[in-house]
């Protein structure tokens, strides 16, 4: 918890002011969520301005950090975590590509997003808990542990 605390003053500078929105800092940022992560912490706003560098800095997205600050924001429910990360999320990364036209000559067709399926994955575990299915909840978390790779104490957080 040491590391996590070191870790927490040191991006609580870096989240005032203009700095907030530097992507230079994304790499810092995203080691954060990470150790929140290993070390059961949490930091919402942190974890936002994140979510809000990826919008700025589409590039830039990782599945796997949106994936950890998700699901750090589940084990945070009833509050509205869940929700405002959730809604600073691209669409593109949230919804499977469906396209409805795409001519025989075109050598641009979108290839599957395999690497979005565990924030889709994730997302319907939230939706699972939001509505109250629990039973469901847990079953469909037996059938995807592998989302849970490096989030220490997940299970007992959501109990909670």
């Amino acid at each position: 918890m040491a590391l996590f605390e070191q870790m927490r003053a040191n991006v609580g500078k870096l989240l005032r002011g203009i700095d907030r929105y530097n992507p230079e800092n994304l790499a810092t940022l995203e080691r954060y969520v990470e150790t929140q992560a290993k070390e059961n912490a949490y930091d919402l706003e942190a974890n936002l301005a994140v979510l809000k560098l990826y919008q700025f800095n589409p590039a830039f997205f990782q599945t796997g950090v949106t994936a950890q600050i998700l699901l750090k924001a589940l084990t945070n429910l009833p509050h509205t975590d869940f929700t405002l990360c959730k809604c600073m999320i691209d669409q593109a990364h949230v919804s499977p590509k469906t396209p409805q036209f795409y001519p025989k000559f075109s050598l641009d067709l979108p290839k599957p997003q395999q690497e979005e399926r565990p924030i889709r994955q994730i997302l319907y575990l939230g939706e699972l808990l939001e509505t109250c299915h629990f039973q469901s909840f847990w079953q469909a978390l037996d059938e995807n542990m592998e989302l849970l790779e490096g989030i220490t104490g997940f299970e007992d957080s959501v109990r909670k």
